[in-house]
């Protein structure tokens, strides 16, 4: 389907997903939640997508944000929690996408688009990256999962100290802390990030859907039944056509071919 926000392209296995308001710094507006949510369909539909890059448009911004003007607007307490939800659903769609999501932080990443960016498996920045949670100079909170996911990757503390003081933090702090996986120069983070969607593109898909599923419920759990999810997926996969191709490609000393059977 056509998008007017953002732009979805396919090559080799994989998506790329580019947020494509370069004038307002990619900005997430309602259209562009909307397209978004659409798109994780399309990209859950189809079986030939193995990995899914996320990017922003121009050199700038990877997303600098939630649209201030329709904040601005909100007319009463129900419409911006009603606002909070539709952006968290979303947001919940692409963490729980069956398949891995690389985001490739180009330029800011602030509010909406650092909680964006947190929602997905493996964050790469262009060491020119900039990131954080700056609602609270708008007389806001993070509203898209930001309370929740920052202490969950950085710890309480760092979160708070973000989030409380709305400052930003350049790609090396970032990596430092924990809120992003890799560091690369500017002009590479997109090529670094569909280099690693491409190498997992090339993996056991379902293997590799039941890796993210075993990680997402068993990290907030205590470890005795995270074990038991773990061994259940392990199961599964002992089911799968996969599993049998890979053995036998480990015995016969060749490149395994995966059909995601």
């Amino acid at each position: 389907m056509g998008y007017e926000n953002i732009l979805l392209e396919r090559d080799e296995g994989i998506a790329i997903l580019t947020f494509n308001r370069p004038k307002a710094l990619n900005a997430l507006n309602a259209v562009t939640i909307r397209e978004l949510d659409a798109a994780l369909d399309e990209v859950a539909a189809d079986t030939s997508i193995r990995a899914l890059v996320l990017t922003g448009a121009g050199e700038k911004a990877f997303v600098a944000g939630a649209d201030i003007t329709e904040i601005r607007a909100l007319p009463s307490p129900l419409a911006g929690v009603d606002m909070c939800r539709r952006g968290q659903a979303v947001f919940f769609k692409l963490e729980k996408l069956d398949k891995p999501v690389i985001v490739a932080i180009n330029g800011f990443a602030l509010g909406g688009g650092c909680e964006l960016a947190m929602a997905g498996d493996i964050r790469i920045a262009a060491d020119t990256a900039r990131l954080g949670q700056p609602e609270i100079n708008l007389g806001i909170l993070p509203g898209y999962g930001g309370t929740q996911r920052l202490p969950r990757l950085v710890g309480k503390g760092a979160a708070k100290l973000l989030i409380y003081t709305g400052d930003m933090v350049t790609a090396a702090e970032a990596l430092r802390i924990g809120l992003v996986d890799k560091v690369v120069p500017a002009a590479e983070v997109l090529e670094a990030a569909k280099a690693l969607a491409k190498q997992l593109a090339g993996k056991a898909p379902l293997a590799l859907a039941l890796c993210k599923r075993s990680i997402e419920l068993g990290v907030e759990i205590d470890l005795e039944r995270a074990c038991a999810i773990e061994a259940e997926n392990f199961g599964v996969c002992c089911a799968t056509e996969d599993k049998a191709e890979g053995t036998a490609a480990f015995v016969e000393k060749r490149k395994p071919i995966f059909q995601g059977r």
